[in-house]
């Protein structure tokens, strides 16, 4: 079946190659951005034709305007049967007193508020569609946090909480929701971490029927 697949933060290397990878499979895809240049350049690339494909440049951050992109997906597609939530930057080394309010304050809105805004928008079509799967990426020290990453492990964290209260919310849908775990997204394969090719390649289990069973999981890709 031909399922309609939500994708963040494409105009990055994880995004794009998870873009690439579920449009090669026959999936009609939603690509969500904040530049709109990177974002027309990738669905050049991935050349679908328009039956398949919707594309917004958007701020995450901005509630109408997700729930705005939310209506546009259900007026196009009707269900949505997947979100892969991949925005969100790092900061880091500084404690917690030397750390900025704008800091704190960044990467809660990168990570929990962008979140929250796509649940509101998109958690009723998916409940809709009586399959799905959300997936997010986060890192391995939420459970254990170090030293001088305080401000961005606490909003991952906050994201995580949200997650499984979205796997608690969706399970009678038949949607799970699970959080990949890594210590560091290895983009230049120099072993240093998780390449977005073995991330990918955990997503594409994910969204198989043999996962149906897998939600609400912290799955350690590292």
């Amino acid at each position: 079946m031909i399922k309609t697949i939500v994708i963040t933060g494409v105009t990055g290397a994880l995004g794009s190659l998870t873009a690439k990878t579920f449009a090669a499979q026959g999936h009609s895809l939603v690509l969500l951005a904040h530049d709109s240049n990177k974002l027309d350049s990738l669905a050049r690339e991935l050349n679908l034709p328009n039956e398949r494909l919707f594309t917004a440049a958007i701020d995450l951050r901005d509630g109408g305007a997700v729930q705005s992109a939310g209506q546009a997906v259900s007026a196009k597609f009707g269900r949505v049967h997947g979100l892969v939530h991949l925005v969100g930057g790092w900061l880091g080394g500084k404690t917690i007193p030397e750390t900025s309010v704008d800091d704190f304050n960044s990467m809660f809105d990168q990570h929990v508020q962008t979140t929250f805004h796509l649940f509101q928008a998109f958690m009723p079509l998916l409940a809709e569609s009586g399959w799905g799967r959300v997936i997010t990426v986060s890192p391995s020290t939420v459970p254990n946090p170090v030293a001088k990453r305080g401000v961005y492990t606490a909003a991952k964290a906050a994201q995580e909480n949200l997650m499984l209260t979205l796997a608690a919310e969706l399970k009678e849908s038949n949607v799970t929701a699970n959080i990949i775990q890594v210590k560091a997204i290895d983009v230049e394969s120099k072993g240093t971490g998780t390449t977005p090719e073995e991330i990918v390649a955990a997503m594409v289990y994910l969204f198989s029927e043999e996962a149906s069973k897998i939600n609400g999981a912290r799955i350690p890709l590292y």
